[in-house]
């Protein structure tokens, strides 16, 4: 049996594929395609540049105010002027007392009397307390009979010393006898200066029950009544009384600042200090720089100075200064003279570049200039002429070149006092309305009520 071979049928070969348009190209290189690229970037930076230009060219041909139109900016104007200018260091101090007495009794009673007022100005020695002074009296009582008693003693041996030496002169006694009694003469003087000291510690004692101010100031609020019992020692404050007039400010300024400080004192040897309010809007008083501590605080790098002020009040109607009352101090270090002022209003900043706007011939151009000290809104520039006249407001509205017109013209520092007499000006009417205001409701009330 012969096996029988079956044969798959080969499936007829095709032709080659005909070249088509995808095969025809050849395959670009690596470095081509990055050349391809790159063009196709440059393309697109050239048509975003192109944008950019057309809309930046727009919109500088697009007015931005009334200036921009070539009409005329209708503002008011500051004129710079030849002046000085103090320094000033400004720092926040605490008003503190020179002097500060916390009462406290040093002799063991009850408490009898109360001489003060809450809130009394006291002068030195006026009394202010009164403890029970009787143990303390009996006290003294005894230790006087005990020096009248020694001192009793003591004469009477002096007298026979006296004669002891009188009968040694005649041979009638021993030398031992008589300087025997001269020991004793010494030992009885010895016994009486102790009873003076007893006597002289109890009379203090007695002093003790009876409390005077130590110093003059105002009494604060009161801290004991009669009928209490107080310990010598017990640390129990009886009153506290501090020093009003003169009054001292510690404040302190930066260690950068102590050499110029201390530069300035030793060439003119008193300093001015200003003390403001809270809001610095109104200066308290003025007095001197003191001293200045021995010491920087290396956790804050600081350096504490004390200045005083008289504290007394023109009108006598108080005193300026109250204790620890909080202000803000301007330590005066130095004056400039001869410098160029002008209003700090009208001084402008593009970034860290200070400029002006300076007028001439109707006309408004830019200027850039360096800034120093300033002080109650002037400013100590450089780069700007004395007499010359800078924009004070409409800063908006210019450009270089902007026709201006000038309504109203000040000096250095008007601005300011403008601003604060408009201020004054509508405290004043407030407050007259709000009179008037009760007025109305009390004639209202009144009306209502009958």
């Amino acid at each position: 049996m012969t096996d029988q071979i079956s044969h798959t049928p080969t499936p007829p070969a095709l032709p080659p594929p005909s070249p088509t348009r995808d095969t025809a190209l050849p395959e670009l290189k690596p470095k081509h395609r990055a050349w391809v690229w790159i063009a196709v970037l440059l393309i697109f930076g050239l048509v975003f540049w192109w944008v950019l230009r057309d809309h930046g060219t727009s919109s500088s041909a697009a007015p931005t105010g009334r200036g921009a139109t070539g009409g005329t900016v209708t503002l008011t104007s500051a004129t710079a002027s030849k002046g000085e200018i103090g320094v000033y260091l400004t720092a926040i101090g605490t008003v503190t007392p020179v002097y500060t007495a916390t009462i406290v009794s040093q002799a063991t009673g009850q408490v009898v009397a109360v001489h003060f007022r809450e809130g009394q100005l006291v002068t030195k020695g006026t009394s202010l307390v009164d403890i029970d002074p009787r143990p303390y009296e009996a006290t003294l009582k005894v230790a006087e009979g005990t020096l009248e008693r020694d001192t009793h003693l003591l004469e009477q041996a002096q007298m026979d010393l006296e004669r002891y030496q009188q009968a040694l002169a005649r041979n009638a006694i021993a030398k031992q006898q008589v300087d025997d009694q001269g020991k004793l003469v010494l030992q009885a003087q010895g016994t009486v200066k102790l009873d003076q000291g007893n006597v002289d510690f109890d009379r203090v004692q007695v002093d003790f029950c009876h409390i005077i101010a130590p110093i003059t100031g105002r009494v604060g609020l009161r801290l004991i009544d009669p009928g209490n019992v107080v310990t010598s020692g017990g640390g129990t404050a009886l009153a506290v009384i501090t020093q009003l007039a003169p009054i001292t400010v510690v404040f302190t300024i930066s260690e950068d600042s102590l050499q110029q400080v201390l530069t300035q004192l030793h060439k003119t040897q008193t300093l001015e200090v200003h003390a403001y309010d809270r809001a610095q809007s109104k200066m308290i008083a003025t007095g001197k720089l003191l001293t200045t501590d021995n010491l920087i605080d290396t956790t804050t790098g600081t350096i504490k100075m004390r200045a005083v002020f008289d504290n007394k009040s023109g009108d006598n109607k108080g005193y300026p200064l109250f204790p620890n009352q909080f202000v803000n101090t301007r330590l005066l270090v130095d004056t400039l003279h001869d410098v160029t002022l002008v209003d700090s209003s009208a001084i402008q900043h593009n970034g860290t570049q200070a400029f002006v706007w300076v007028i001439q011939d109707g006309k408004a151009q830019t200027r850039n200039i360096t800034t120093g000290t300033t002080d109650n809104n002037l400013t100590q520039v450089t780069g700007l002429n004395p007499g010359e006249v800078v924009a004070d407001s409409s800063f908006e509205k210019l450009q270089n070149g902007s026709k201006v017109n000038i309504v109203q013209q000040q000096g250095p520092g008007q601005n300011q006092n403008q601003n604060q007499n408009r201020q004054q000006n509508q405290n004043n009417d407030n407050s007259q309305q709000n009179k008037s205001g009760k007025g109305k409701s009390k004639g209202q009330s009144g009306s209502k009520s009958h």
